[in-house]
């Protein structure tokens, strides 16, 4: 009984689409960090900021988004862990305390969690409330990342805004609408999609 009421359980997130259980949860963990390793690759320089532009951001939202609370938060963590250990995937390549981006990275895992735990329950349906979703794992980045960069670099809450946050504010505007085109459409062609 317990296993034909799982089969018609609707799928939470849109990791659950995919077949399988423990192979797959593994499978797609590993494949957000390393997706979001080859978007923190993809780098502008922001003059007069150690923080530049990345796509990684945008991975580690849609990553909550997809694998739910959990398993988006082991990826974003499995991402920490590895570039702390000396994968070459933070800012520059760098790994460690001294990078003064990681606070940013640390705060990838909360975002992560919480995007996966809204998704969950329907913050990725619309339009709407994918954008509040996404403008809240936003949000979470920055409430971590910012107090790091100011502890990193020595420098007061105003200087930390106009170097972390403020020259990211229209492109972080756009990865929230972005994601408030796609994932609400990813739903719909699965056919998967259920008000909630």
């Amino acid at each position: 009984m317990a296993t034909a009421h799982a089969a018609r359980r609707r799928p939470a997130v849109l990791g659950d689409l995919l077949p399988g259980a423990l192979a797959r949860d593994a499978a797609l963990v590993a494949a957000a960090a390393t997706l979001t390793g080859i978007a923190a690759q993809i780098t502008v320089p922001m003059p007069g900021t150690p923080v530049p532009v990345t796509g990684q951001t945008f991975a580690v939202l849609l990553t909550g988004a997809a694998l739910g609370f959990g398993r988006a938060a082991l990826a974003m963590l499995l991402y920490l862990l590895a570039g702390v250990a000396g994968m070459p995937w933070f800012t520059e390549g760098g790994s460690g305390a001294g990078v003064p981006t990681l606070g940013y990275v640390i705060g990838f895992v909360i975002a992560a969690a919480a995007v996966g735990r809204l998704a969950q329950r329907g913050g990725d349906r619309t339009p709407v409330r994918t954008a509040a979703t996404m403008l809240t794992g936003t949000v979470i980045i920055y409430a971590v990342g910012v107090p790091y960069l100011m502890a990193s670099l020595d420098v007061d809450l105003a200087r930390a805004l106009d170097l972390g946050l403020t020259p990211f504010l229209v492109g972080d505007a756009l990865k929230v609408l972005l994601a408030a085109g796609l994932l609400p459409a990813a739903w719909k062609l699965t056919g998967a999609a259920r008000d909630r």
